[in-house]
């Protein structure tokens, strides 16, 4: 019954053009949030809407994470930060996208994703694994909007949180060429989706995405409270 309402939401995603490249219609069949969501959530697998995920944190609504996957113009060999695993799950669609098991492993991207409560980063990794996505996806506990030097430069790299303003480190992070999706605007309510492009010379271009609500991010570039 789970899996056939989500194919149904899939099927309206795709109706109402927010699900448009195969490759991203695939991976968001393969992987419903079910297997990232608490228990008590679960019956709400396919309602398009965000969902509580414990310390005032949510999992992204279907249409947003479409949405986001579908401006990053992701590909097979991608290296991707993610700023906010959340619950693991947005982690696990991109990595569906840029290291499909039917690819040669040698040509597998991989998502490097950073979550700031810790109990987030524990349960994420866990259900990065329970998932079977462990050998793509990397949950890392810190703060994510100083990016993630280690790994720099990324291709892709996409925030599941609203910031005050792009944050610097992020796009120094990025790699000529790349992409970088992040919410802007005030804590509560009402963002701008910006995406940011890198051009091949270093030039920054922005383009505003429309109105989008997410959780405030927090940390050394995020909002202050």
């Amino acid at each position: 019954m789970e899996n056939s309402g989500w194919e149904k939401l899939v099927d309206s995603l795709i109706k109402q053009g927010i699900l448009c490249s195969p490759k991203v219609i695939k991976a968001m069949r393969a992987v419903p949030r079910t297997k990232f969501l608490p228990v008590d959530m679960q019956s709400y697998t396919a309602n398009d809407t965000p969902l509580p995920i414990g310390s005032g944190q949510t999992i992204s609504a279907p249409h947003m994470v479409s949405i986001m996957n579908e401006a990053l113009g992701l590909a097979v060999g991608h290296k991707v930060l993610e700023v906010g695993a959340g619950s693991g799950w947005h982690a696990a669609t991109i990595a569906e996208i840029i290291a499909p098991k039917d690819a040669p492993r040698s040509e597998w991207g991989h998502v490097f994703t950073l979550e700031i409560v810790q109990g987030l980063a524990e349960n994420a990794r866990r259900n990065i694994m329970n998932a079977g996505y462990g050998d793509r996806v990397t949950i890392v506990f810190g703060d994510g909007s100083k990016g993630y030097v280690e790994k720099a430069p990324f291709d892709r790299i996409v925030v599941a949180a609203a910031a005050p303003r792009v944050p610097k480190p992020l796009v120094d992070q990025l790699k000529s060429g790349g992409v970088m999706l992040v919410p802007v605007g005030s804590p509560s309510l009402f963002q701008k989706l910006v995406k940011v492009s890198k051009l091949e010379d270093g030039a920054i271009k922005e383009e505003n995405l429309g109105g989008v609500a997410f959780v405030p991010l927090t940390g050394e570039h995020g909002h202050k409270f």
